[in-house]
């Protein structure tokens, strides 16, 4: 089979959508996507744009796979325990779509190297689990202009918005200052139901082609989605 044809057949579900079509796959095969993060966000969000043929996919995480990440970090499996979480992506991506270029950054992101980081990337999703890091990601993109994808959950909750896209707001906009560190929710002492990250995840995969391929988003606005009450409510700002 020829090149051509390979890729028609394995996107082709894709390129029949009418608003997406050649076009908008020649856009996503030549995205270049940072994905902060390999675990419960990150998960759903690596195995979506591989899927969908995102031509440069890097991965940002310092951390190893734990027993305990499994419940919902669905790339990793049993044997990845104890391995580092970019290599057991790596070895996901690779199994899935060998066409991707994977980038493995096996480094925490801070004030020191976050500019360095960011920088050959069009979009950052962000999946980290800290708000250091959330606020650090937000402020770097509104310096290099960059489009950000947000997403965070909580037990039975997530939350899902766009930033900094065609001069939209960004994370300060909503949440000026990160909460005090007694305040701030925690998944390892409060825990999280495995499918929500799966939800909000492809959501945030949703919203990383959606941009990729110039179709219609909703900026300025934070999507909460309570799976507790089954309710999704948007929230302008």
């Amino acid at each position: 089979m020829k090149e051509q044809d390979r890729i028609f057949a394995r996107y082709s579900r894709q390129i029949f959508i009418e608003e997406v079509g050649i076009e908008g796959q020649r856009k996503i095969m030549n995205a270049k996507v940072l994905v902060v993060g390999a675990g419960g966000l990150g998960s759903p969000v690596i195995s979506y744009l591989a899927a969908a043929g995102v031509g440069q996919l890097a991965i940002a995480d310092f951390d190893k796979v734990e027993l305990h990440n499994l419940n919902r970090q669905t790339i990793h499996k049993e044997s990845s325990v104890g391995e580092l979480k970019v290599n057991s992506a790596e070895q996901f991506v690779k199994d899935m779509n060998s066409t991707i270029k994977l980038e493995k950054i096996a480094e925490k992101i801070t004030k020191e190297n976050v500019v360095e980081i960011l920088q050959p990337y069009d979009i950052i999703i962000d999946g980290s689990d800290n708000f250091t890091t959330r606020y650090l990601i937000n402020d770097t993109c509104v310096d290099q202009q960059k489009t950000l994808i947000y997403g965070s959950i909580f037990a039975f909750e997530g939350q899902v918005a766009l930033f900094n896209y065609k001069g939209s707001k960004d994370l300060r906009a909503i949440f000026p200052n990160a909460p005090a560190p007694d305040e701030i929710p925690n998944c390892d002492k409060n825990g999280v139901l495995g499918p929500l990250p799966g939800i909000i995840g492809s959501m945030m995969a949703m919203l990383t082609l959606k941009v990729i391929c110039d179709l219609p988003v909703e900026p300025n606005q934070l999507t909460i989605i309570d799976t507790w009450n089954w309710k999704f409510t948007n929230i302008s700002f």
